[in-house]
């Protein structure tokens, strides 16, 4: 929808392509939802969904096994975001580095996109 011809609009580290394939075969899914949503200090935060079923209005980004379907709402948001998976002594999460964010909150679960133009 909002994607360049030929290019993917979001790329998998070999971390995250491992996690998710993990996940998706844990849940017997058909893959990852990605998306975004109101809330937050920053204004908006990532959301991330296991789905049973390809929406035919999702971005497809398949790598290694791993498939990751943008909502369509969020695909203006998303696009050239790399998408890490993490594991340190505290915690393992997905990162989202995303070079359409113009601020993040200090937690790094809220974003504020960049206004447009």
């Amino acid at each position: 929808m909002f994607g360049i011809p030929g290019k993917a609009a979001v790329t998998l580290t070999p971390a995250a392509t491992r996690q998710i394939s993990r996940l998706m075969d844990k849940q017997n899914a058909a893959g990852l939802r990605i998306g975004v949503k109101k809330g937050g200090c920053a204004g908006m935060e990532y959301t991330m969904d296991y789905v049973s079923e390809v929406n035919p209005m999702d971005e497809v980004v398949e790598q290694d096994g791993a498939r990751v379907m943008i909502a369509p709402m969020a695909q203006m948001f998303l696009i050239g975001t790399e998408i890490d998976y993490e594991t340190s002594l505290l915690e393992s999460a997905f990162k989202f580095r995303n070079p359409n964010v113009a601020e993040a909150c200090g937690c790094g679960e809220s974003i504020k996109f960049k206004e447009p133009g």
